[in-house]
């Protein structure tokens, strides 16, 4: 009869095929990242990669345009982004699509797309959700069994007192109410507008 301690080493001696099991287990354990294994990053987090990609396909392209492509957290931040750039030298317009400190897409816009570039200085979209779940979104969302669905940052669209100005655009939607829309200053972090339609 086997002591205890022969019964304790046969378990974890190898057996045939044990190789083969060690093999696939490797192969299972060091698989690609899944859905929630993706790492959420803030707008800004992602702007020096998206803006090396954009150099290489036009050395004067400028951002233009900013924009969550998955569903943005409490924190502001997404596990995806889309930047669009815009060449004064050759009149094109390219957007990157970022997720996991990769760019995943960049593609050709098909479309004419005139927006002046944005300045270096807006704030990240941790604190303008921050500024719109303050200033309307919270109360929209609790009302409305609502929930935030897109930001995005553009200048020279939604600022009607100073058109030039960069504004960060929150849109919060519902199935009872119209969408809202709360409009703050990329730049001071101020609500500037806000309505529903």
């Amino acid at each position: 009869m086997p002591t205890s301690e022969e019964l304790r080493l046969s378990r974890i001696r190898p057996k045939s095929g044990s190789l083969l099991v060690a093999g696939l287990l490797a192969v299972l354990l060091t698989r690609p990242a899944a859905a929630d294994d993706r790492t959420p990053f803030s707008a800004r987090q992602g702007l020096d990669l998206a803006q090396d990609a954009a150099r290489v396909w036009s050395p004067d392209a400028e951002l233009v345009y900013l924009e969550n492509d998955e569903p943005v957290g409490d924190d502001g931040t997404a596990e995806r982004w889309g930047y669009l750039f815009y060449s004064p030298a050759t009149d094109e317009s390219r957007g990157y699509t970022l997720r996991d400190g990769k760019v995943l897409e960049a593609a050709d816009l098909e479309f004419d797309f005139s927006a002046p570039p944005l300045p270096d200085g807006w704030l990240d979209s941790g604190e303008i959700l921050a500024v719109a779940e303050r200033e309307a979104g919270r109360e929209y969302c609790a009302a409305h069994g609502g929930r935030l669905s897109t930001m995005f940052l553009i200048r020279g669209a939604f600022h009607e007192k100073e058109p030039d100005r960069s504004t960060w655009t929150v849109l919060y939607t519902s199935a009872t109410e119209p969408t809202l829309l709360v409009v703050v200053d990329a730049a001071e972090g101020k609500v500037v507008r806000k309505w529903k339609g």
